[in-house]
């Protein structure tokens, strides 16, 4: 024998709505979980299946004292149905008059486009431009370096850059003057030490050469 097919969600609920409107009384959830499994909802989905009737408002709930009730009467699902298909009729004729107005701002944008060995050439000459375009695009990015705005800012760098060397290289001088007035004994580890890091004899400030006032073209 095939396995008994369990109920589906919708079937579940249509029970336990049986159970409201057959008895149009108030009830516990523990009372519905006992009355859930003799219409087929075992005793485990009786409190999801009830609250998702809750949530669309199909089933009323209140707390009254330390309890909460549920109920249901025909009349208030009955009242709950008209108004959803209230809505959802009202939602249907917008739609309906959304897509007439749509269909015909798609009609008139037509106007004007329909094929022709105008619009051929057109969208011909269109698209010629627009491979210019980036052809021009392209050969512009080549210059960039040239460009003055991009010279200016470039002129500014350096200088930060040269004003910041010689600031550590007169921190370094600084440094250096500071260690042979405190440890004259160890002048000759201090020279290697400076030899190591690259602080030779010719170290000194930097000298900034002219810049040009303007892009030098290549």
């Amino acid at each position: 024998m095939s396995k008994k097919r369990g109920l589906s969600l919708e079937e579940k609920r249509e029970k336990m709505l049986q159970i409201f409107y057959e008895s149009q009384d108030f009830f516990l959830l523990k009372e519905l979980e006992k009355m859930g499994p003799k219409k087929g909802v075992i005793t485990q989905s009786v409190k999801d299946v009830v609250q998702s009737l809750v949530d669309d408002d199909l089933v009323s709930k209140d707390k009254i004292g330390t309890s909460v009730y549920f109920w249901s009467l025909p009349s208030c699902a009955g009242n709950q149905l008209r108004n959803v298909h209230q809505k959802l009729d009202t939602d249907l004729q917008s739609s309906g008059k959304r897509h007439a107005e749509l269909v015909e701002q798609c009609e008139a944008l037509k106007k004007g486009r329909e094929e022709s060995d105008e619009r051929e050439a057109a969208l011909a000459d269109l698209k010629a431009i627009e491979l210019k375009h980036n052809e021009l695009k392209n050969e512009l990015a080549k210059y960039r370096d040239n460009d003055p705005a991009a010279f200016e800012a470039m002129k500014e760098a350096i200088e930060v850059a040269h004003t910041s060397a010689n600031r550590w290289t007169d921190n370094i001088f600084t440094l250096k003057q500071w260690c042979s007035n405190n440890f004259p004994q160890a002048k000759e580890q201090l020279e290697n030490m400076y030899k190591e890091f690259g602080i030779t004899d010719d170290f000194d400030y930097l000298e900034l050469a002219p810049i040009p006032s303007k892009p030098v073209a290549d």
